[in-house]
């Protein structure tokens, strides 16, 4: 097996940390001088573009076949002249949410494609696919996983109606920026797949309080993702008395408490209100109407379903007692799932092999693995968010991270090829 060296490990480590920044620089934010760098890129705005033609470049330059598929994935396939077997997926995403880092989904891509090149230095027999999914987040339109379910074959034609704030349909945004929505099926992967591998910041604080370079990922939380109306009266802020008040923000200010307290007394239990807009948002008239997100997340269903059902009856119950209406729609609901058990062992071996300590996490953070696992055996390796800092500017990664991932890779590649047609995959 070829070894690098460690100056080469850590030469590229550096190279794959300036490359997520470059990326991070493609962004719908215009950039200026002398002012902090603000990435925000939505599906298939036109930022993709420009990324979508870097990563381009680096795939060919890596003798890849390139497409992209009409969900907007960038797909780039290594076929060695000795491929034997199946093919190993790789990849994450490269939309963000807004003003985000530089490296949530984007540094999965990247070393997907140093993983490529480490497998052809070792001249190895192992096909490998590398998807950039082109939309993970639900940031601009009200569903998440658009990519990974068109891949996993799961994708429901019906969300193609979604309409974002401007009034464009997924439609319309698949066909402006080139593509046929009618091929999305043709999008999903067929069975000669081994199974799906995605490098991932932790975007937690686990790995970093303990001091910990990688964890191997054992299992993702299922997360429902809802909307809530609270609808009251607006009227003068200075003629209504206190009592006679339809305050629907005071309304939804008394549930948002009753949230926390609910997440904070089931363990293991996540809520976020990230979200909320009022009626009609003047300093001088009472709230009449307010729109609120709702985000729970937790690894049992059970609870998790308890919690929704529970923050429903709150709504509900604190509405009546202030003489208010209340709606609420369930916009996404993923599940909870495994990782694939041996999938997971060949990555915990390969990180302990690469000389460091074995460590497995959950993560709270849904993913495009969560999807195909669905589908293909799916295993995840999260890298050290420093400070648990994620979906922020500051978010950030170690160089001496990332040579380990890639020590870990050039390990776990080479033992997977060697069991790509034998049991322990199957």
């Amino acid at each position: 097996m070829t070894s690098l060296s460690a100056t080469t490990e850590r030469i590229r480590a550096a190279e794959a940390i300036a490359e997520c920044r470059l990326i991070a620089s493609m962004s719908e934010e215009p950039v200026r001088n002398q002012e902090p760098l603000q990435t925000t890129r939505r599906f298939l705005t036109p930022p993709v573009v420009s990324v979508h033609a870097h990563l381009r470049t680096r795939m060919q330059a890596l003798g890849m076949s390139v497409h992209t598929d009409a969900i907007g994935n960038l797909r780039g396939l290594w076929q060695p002249p000795n491929a034997t077997g199946k093919r190993l997926l790789l990849g994450s995403h490269i939309d963000t949410v807004p003003n985000a880092g530089a490296f949530d989904g984007v540094l999965g891509v990247v070393l997907a494609l140093e993983w490529v090149r480490l497998a052809q230095e070792q001249n190895l027999p192992l096909p490998i696919e590398v998807v950039a999914f082109s939309e993970e987040e639900g940031v601009r339109y009200p569903v998440s996983f658009l990519s990974s379910h068109a891949l996993a074959g799961t994708l429901d034609l019906k969300v193609l109606d979604l309409v974002d704030a401007d009034g464009i349909r997924i439609e319309d945004a698949i066909r402006a920026f080139g593509l046929d929505p009618s091929q999305i099926p043709a999008a999903a992967i067929d069975s000669n797949v081994l199974g799906y591998i995605e490098l991932h910041i932790e975007q937690g604080p686990v790995l970093d309080v303990e001091g910990l370079p990688l964890a191997v990922v054992e299992g993702i939380a299922g997360q429902s993702r809802l909307g809530f109306r609270f609808i009251g009266h607006a009227n003068h802020a200075g003629t209504t008395p206190m009592h006679l008040r339809r305050d629907a923000l005071a309304a939804a200010a008394t549930w948002m408490t009753e949230i926390e307290s609910l997440a904070r007394n089931t363990e293991g239990l996540v809520a976020t209100i990230g979200k909320l807009t009022l009626e009609p948002n003047a300093t001088n008239v009472i709230p009449g109407c307010v729109d609120l997100s709702l985000d729970l997340r937790h690894m049992n269903d059970q609870v998790l379903a308890e919690a929704l059902q529970q923050s429903v009856q709150k709504a509900q119950a604190t509405a009546a007692d202030r003489g208010l209406q209340v709606e609420w729609i369930q916009k996404t609901s993923e599940p909870s799932i495994r990782m694939d058990p041996a999938l997971s062992s060949e990555l915990a071996a390969a990180v302990q092999a690469a000389g460091y300590p074995p460590r497995s996490i959950p993560s709270g953070a849904g993913h495009d693995a969560m999807i195909l696992a669905h589908r293909v055996p799916s295993a995840m390796l999260f890298l050290r968010s420093p400070g648990g800092i994620s979906h922020h500017p500051d978010e950030t990664v170690l160089e001496e991270d990332v040579e380990a991932a890639l020590k870990t890779g050039r390990i776990f590649l080479s033992r997977i090829a060697k069991s790509n047609s034998a049991s322990v995959l199957k």
